[in-house]
């Protein structure tokens, strides 16, 4: 079996077939762990010292809200568009001030760091919820950046703009959420926020449970600010 397919069935045995592999296939585990929701094996082969990739460790961290922890580890990382990024998202999940996402944005379109970009506008567009018309002109530049590269837009960013639609009133909400289900894989922030914004609880409860998703990720959804993450990972149950 390959880690691809034993990452998305969550077999028993995923340890086995990642000690089997090549050590070049090994290397790049720990990112294709986390793009399955697979967060605490990313962040663990991420620290592997034979090829340890900080951004992942701390981008799995963020998933499990263990934000004190991953800030520590981007901490002493150069600045760049996805390290900056990751420190502004450690510090929503805490309850801080997030002026670095703004720093985050100037960082990707100075690096012509695309996806970095669209990450960092729908973080911005999360922590401007509360404002559904500001978060909508935000969250237009990561639709913008799609439409200029040719490029789907990404299913995160339709999930939030779902949210801040939904808050306006009207169907336009819906179908983005359903755009965005469509594009989100299984068990990723995206796929729990599109679930939340058509409804869907029980689902998207159980796709966050499956995905180590920690609540910190919805909760600004529902009241405009996160809830704060306490540092250890705790899905919820969604019985």
């Amino acid at each position: 079996m390959s880690l691809a397919a034993a990452l998305d069935s969550g077999q028993d045995d995923i340890l086995a077939v990642y000690e089997a592999l090549p050590a070049l296939d090994q290397a790049t585990a720990a990112t294709l762990a986390l793009s399955y929701g697979r967060p605490t094996l990313a962040a663990r082969w991420a620290a592997d010292p034979r090829h340890p990739e900080p951004l992942t460790v701390a981008a799995a961290l963020l998933r499990l809200g263990q934000a004190a922890k991953a800030q520590a580890i981007l901490e002493p990382l150069p600045d760049t568009a996805r390290t900056a990024l990751l420190r502004a998202r450690a510090r929503w999940q805490l309850g801080q001030r997030a002026d670095q996402v703004d720093v985050a944005r100037i960082l990707a379109r100075r690096e012509g760091d695309t996806p970095a970009l669209t990450a960092a506008v729908t973080l911005a567009g999360e922590q401007a919820l509360g404002a559904p018309y500001a978060a909508l002109r935000i969250l237009a530049e990561g639709l913008k950046v799609a439409e200029q590269t040719g490029q789907p837009a990404d299913a995160h960013l339709l999930a939030v703009v779902a949210h801040a639609q939904l808050r306006l009133g009207g169907p336009k909400g819906r179908r983005t959420a359903e755009r965005a289900l469509e594009r989100s894989v299984a068990r990723s922030p995206a796929r729990v926020l599109s679930l939340f914004a058509l409804n869907r609880d029980a689902d998207a409860l159980r796709e966050a449970r499956d995905g180590e998703l920690h609540p910190v990720w919805w909760e600004a959804m529902r009241s405009g600010r996160p809830l704060l993450a306490a540092g250890v990972s705790s899905p919820p149950d969604d019985g």
